[in-house]
């Protein structure tokens, strides 16, 4: 298997509902991913073994120095294998280039291994109002 990364691949609106599905549980949606992306993102990194989308983050961005780390998702026989921090890795590099300062990330205690450990974000006083 050899991984291949590509900030703000070509992606398929079906590619991506599907992934979602797999990684986050439910149903293929059917979510216009594409436009959503250009109308919102700084960027996103696709990971793909062949042809096939294995994995995917987006960089929301507040048009200025912060940029957001979203919807980090890896296909399940990819997992444990670095693909999640080779994507958020890239997805850092290319937001620092951008001219971000700050890359946030909002996530479950149960991830906090990968986010703070293996992908290197430390952890931060946040607030949260659910709508």
């Amino acid at each position: 298997m050899t991984i291949t990364y590509e900030w703000r691949g070509d992606v398929g609106d079906d590619d991506l509902n599907a992934l979602h599905a797999e990684g986050f549980g439910g149903p293929v949606a059917r979510i216009g991913w594409r436009g959503r992306l250009e109308r919102h993102s700084l960027g996103w990194v696709c990971a793909r073994d062949d042809d096939v989308l294995v994995g995917f983050v987006n960089v929301a961005w507040d048009g200025g120095v912060h940029a957001f780390v979203l919807d980090t998702v890896v296909a399940e026989r990819c997992r444990g294998g670095g693909v999640g921090t080779s994507l958020v890795r890239l997805a850092a590099e290319r937001s620092r280039a951008a001219g971000c300062h700050w890359l946030h990330v909002d996530f479950e205690e149960r991830l906090r291994a990968f986010y703070v450990d293996a992908c290197g974000f430390r952890t931060t006083a946040a607030g949260l109002i659910a709508l």
